[in-house]
């Protein structure tokens, strides 16, 4: 039997190591269902409830994986679908391929049932690479490019096949004018900066007598190096929050994330130092990072693209982070002075108490800090943890430390709401041997989160270890906005907009047949994290937390975080709002243009 162009697709994609496509069916991709079935479902295909969901699967596969993500969609409504997901990867700079179908070409151009100009639609997401195969011999070039590009570029690419091409039977490209042959092989390549450029930082750092560092998820697979360059210079290290995996939070010179979302201790570092070196993060809020002329500075990033646009910059190394840190390091002269060094860990000391104190306080019914401050010990030091856009993603960031081989991300740049629980699945799917650990509010719960608990009661027998757990905040407030309206406009809470229906998730759960706790009590909680842990499967934990409890940001001092606890404890309302009015003054010199975006700043 002859092979069709559907088929040759899914053997393609084999061939290049892709074992799960994350998808919804649509009469514009039959013929590449039908090729599935034929195949016996290789790669097999990860059916989600939406095709958002199967974007933000393959995104969260790929992010855990380090390996392209696939996802595949129907034409028009079912393409429109992966927008989303599609950006994300974009944005954060991960590498997910969407094979996506459309209308017959004998029909395109005339206003057809589902008929979407898609390379309008997809010109700017899948900008590096989008390509729509109209003939059989066209195929393995454009899927390979898209392949190759979304490996080298590290971003989302788009192959569009009509249906009626999906039928053809495959022929390949022949040894002819205007034919197009490809090859499948991606050899391992490493980009460095000339010595010269090297010797050039090396000369700012040795200078240097408070460094500061400043990770992004770029330099995840430099960690040795990071903690020795770190150690050489005597240096704290600050993480964005798509680095907060990169480098355990249990050294003692880790500061941990830094911005909006951030640390005490990373802001006082960038405040007080007089040489920073980024390393693998494009992190935009330049005014988290030291001011204009205070600080000598060198970034390291793989991209020649992104490089010296986030702070002025002496040198700029461009290459990849490891190979670039060891060709630096010896170069770079320790420290003797240790006093720096000693000052950051005693501020993370600090830190680390506050946040313990911030946890403890009493709260009605449910502190959300707490819940969180609770998980942070019972994590099995290889889980994988992701965390939703929200109020929540404050207690991921400064709650949750990272040790052994764990790994966490976010929608670190897009800050979507409703990638917690999809990005959760990619992740069981990239390594079905750990547990994973979801943390997501109520209000990304019934965006999608709640429909996609079924994807997971689908799967849940191909998971080797059947620990996938969903945490929920559930405090029927839509509470990061929330508090952005009270800190930046000074109103208290519009409830048309805020204010969310109270829905049983753990009802739902346990009507899936998954395992459902709901914690109505502070005592209840590590217990109930303990039960979700410890279930056969997947497992939700819903809390009900005080919507009250606030985000102290990063710019309030050690003296105004104290305030706040105590007004606080004290129940001293006109207090807490004196000292919120000062907050906000403060704010204002950070945020000239406002907070901004509602659903989280996490940066890169």
């Amino acid at each position: 039997m002859s092979q069709k162009v559907s088929d040759h697709v899914l053997y393609r994609l084999r061939q290049w190591g892709v074992k799960h496509v994350f998808g919804y069916p649509g009469d514009g991709i039959n013929g590449l269902l039908a090729a599935w079935q034929r195949a016996g479902n290789r790669p097999r295909f990860i059916q989600s409830r939406h095709e958002e969901m199967s974007a933000f699967e393959a995104v969260g596969y790929a992010k855990f994986s380090g390996r392209v993500g696939v996802c595949a969609a129907t034409s028009g409504p079912g393409a429109i679908h992966l927008l989303n997901g599609l950006y994300d990867a974009k944005l954060d700079h991960v590498p997910v391929v969407a094979v996506v179908g459309q209308t017959d070409r004998s029909a395109v151009g005339g206003s057809y049932q589902q008929e979407v100009d898609l390379h309008s639609l997809f010109q700017d997401v899948a900008s590096e690479y989008v390509e729509t195969v109209t003939v059989p011999q066209q195929l393995p070039n454009v899927l390979d490019r898209a392949v190759r590009t979304a490996y080298a570029r590290r971003c989302p690419t788009a192959v569009i096949i009509p249906a009626d091409v999906q039928e053809l039977a495959y022929e390949a490209p022949g040894h002819a004018f205007k034919m197009v042959p490809s090859s499948l092989d991606r050899s391992d390549w490493t980009a460095v900066p000339s010595d010269e450029a090297l010797r050039r930082a090396a000369e700012i750092l040795n200078a240097g007598e408070r460094v500061a560092v400043l990770i992004g998820q770029g330099a995840a697979g430099a960690r040795a190096e990071v903690e020795q360059v770190a150690d050489t210079l005597g240096a704290g290290v600050a993480k964005a929050l798509l680095g907060k995996d990169a480098l355990p939070d249990t050294l003692p010179y880790v500061t941990g994330s830094i911005g909006l979302l951030g640390t005490r201790p990373s802001y006082e570092m960038m405040r007080d130092c007089d040489t920073l070196l980024t390393i693998g993060s494009s992190f935009p809020y330049t005014q988290f990072l030291p001011e204009y002329g205070q600080a000598r500075a060198v970034q390291i990033d793989i991209d020649p693209h992104m490089v010296g646009m986030r702070y002025p910059y002496d040198v700029n190394l461009v290459g990849d982070a490891r190979a670039t840190l060891r060709r630096l390091l010896p170069m770079l002269r320790r420290k003797e002075d240790r006093s720096w060094r000693e000052r950051i860990a005693a501020s993370v000391e600090r830190w680390w108490q506050v946040m313990e104190r911030q946890a403890s306080l009493s709260s009605d019914p449910v502190n959300p800090q707490y819940v969180a401050h609770c998980l942070d010990p019972l994590l099995p030091e290889d889980a994988i943890v992701t965390a939703d856009s929200g109020s929540a993603t404050n207690w991921y960031a400064r709650h949750i430390r990272m040790r052994g081989t764990m790994r966490g991300s976010l929608s670190g740049t897009l800050a979507t709401m409703g990638c917690g629980v999809p990005y959760a699945i990619g992740a069981k799917f990239a390594h079905p041997d750990r547990p994973v650990v979801a943390l997501v509010g109520d209000g990304a719960m019934q965006m999608n989160g709640l429909a996609e608990l079924i994807t997971a009661a689908k799967y849940r027998s191909l998971w080797r270890d059947p620990r996938l757990v969903v945490g929920v905040w559930n405090n029927r407030d839509l509470n990061q906005v929330t508090w952005e309206m009270r800190s930046m406009t000074g109103s208290p809470q519009f409830l048309p907009s805020q204010q969310l229906p109270d829905v049983s998730y753990a009802g739902f759960a346990a009507s899936l047949g998954l395992t459902g706790v709901r914690v109505e009590r502070p005592e209840d909680v590590e217990d109930g994290w303990r039960r979700a842990l410890e279930a056969d499967g997947p497992a939700v934990v819903e809390f009900l937390t005080d919507p009250a409890m606030p985000p102290i940001p990063p710019h309030a001092t050690w003296e105004q975080m104290e305030a706040t606890l105590t007004a606080i404890l004290k129940g001293d309302s006109d207090r807490y709002a004196v000292i919120a009015q000062g907050l906000k003054a403060k704010a204002q010199e950070f945020l000239p243009g406002g907070v901004g975006a509602g659903r989280g700043r996490n940066g890169g």
